[in-house]
C-alpha cells in the first residue's frame, strides 16, 4: 500500500510538471520548466504457483513473542533502575524447569556462572544493563546481556508492570554490536558471506505485548575508515631570550 501510494505520488508529480512546463512555454517563457517524459507504471506483485496451498503453521520456533513473567521481583513504581539485573537473571532461571541442565537458550555451564555470581563476580557472565523506553508507555524498560560461549551473547529486555517485571524479549546470537535506536533495538550478527552481515531490528508489538523482529535483513557491511598516516611533529626550537646572545663564544 505505501508503495502504491508512492507511484501515485510521483506521477501526480510529473504530471504536474509537464502541465506546467506547457503553460510556461505557451506564454514564451525562455528557461521554463521541460517535462522529463511519461512515469513509468506501476507494477503489481505477480503470484507464483497459485495453487499450492498455503502453509498453516512455521516450521521452526525461533521463540519470538514468547513473554514470562518474573517470579519474586518487585518493582517499586515502575523504576527498573533500582533492580539488580543478578537478581532479575537468577529470579527468571528459579521459574524455568530443569534449570540445572540448561534452558532453551543458555548452557549448563552459563547458568552455574550465573548462579556463583555474588562468590565469583569476576566470573558472572551478566553484563551492566541498559536502560530505554522501548514500548512507548513513559516508563524504561531494562536491557540485560548475558555473555555465552563461543563469542556469543543472550539479550533480554525486562518491562516493569503492576510493580512487577515481565520478560518481552530472550534472544541469542553471535552478534557484532547491539544497539538502542529509538524504540528499537538493533542487533548485528555475522553473515557466511564475506563482506555481509545480518541485522536484526526488535520492535515493541501492542497486540502480542512482546517485542518482536520486525526487521530482519542482510545487508553489505560498511567499509572500514582508511588508516591515517602517522605524522610527527617537530620540536619548536627555542628562541634566545633577550640580552642574550644565541651563540656562545
Amino acid at each position: 500500500m505505501r508503495r502504491e501510494r508512492r507511484v501515485r505520488s510521483r506521477t501526480a508529480a510529473a504530471v504536474g510538471v509537464a502541465v506546467g512546463a506547457a503553460l510556461l512555454a505557451g506564454c514564451g517563457v525562455g528557461g521554463g520548466l521541460q517535462s522529463a517524459g511519461r512515469a513509468p507504471a506501476a507494477v503489481g506483485p505477480a503470484l507464483l504457483w497459485p495453487e499450492l496451498p498455503p502453509a498453516s503453521a512455521a516450521p521452526y520456533d525461533y521463540g519470538e513473542g514468547e513473554t514470562a513473567r518474573i517470579p519474586g521481583i518487585k518493582v517499586p513504581d515502575d523504576d527498573v533502575h533500582r533492580l539488580d539485573p543478578v537478581a532479575v537473571v537468577q529470579a527468571g532461571l528459579k521459574a524455568q524447569p530443569n534449570r540445572s541442565s540448561g534452558t532453551a537458550d543458555l548452557p549448563a555451564e552459563t547458568v552455574r556462572l550465573i548462579g556463583a555470581c555474588r562468590s565469583d563476580p569476576a566470573s558472572c557472565p551478566v553484563l551492566r544493563p541498559y536502560f530505554r523506553d522501548l514500548t512507548g508507555d513513559g516508563k524504561d524498560e531494562m536491557v540485560v546481556g548475558i555473555r555465552l560461549p563461543d563469542h556469543q551473547l543472550s539479550v533480554r529486555v525486562y518491562m516493569p508492570e503492576g510493580g512487577g517485571l515481565t520478560r518481552i524479549l530472550s534472544t541469542s546470537d553471535a552478534v557484532i554490536s547491539v544497539q538502542l535506536a529509538g524504540r528499537d533495538l538493533i542487533m548485528r550478527a555475522p553473515s557466511a558471506i564475506t563482506g555481509y552481515e545480518y541485522r536484526t531490528a526488535w520492535s515493541w508489538d501492542s497486540r502480542q505485548r512482546a517485542m518482536l523482529p520486525t526487521r530482519d535483513e542482510i545487508l553489505r557491511t560498511p567499509p572500514s575508515p582508511a588508516p591515517r598516516p602517522h605524522t610527527t611533529t617537530a620540536e619548536p626550537t627555542a628562541k634566545p631570550s633577550a640580552g642574550v646572545s644565541a651563540e656562545r663564544r
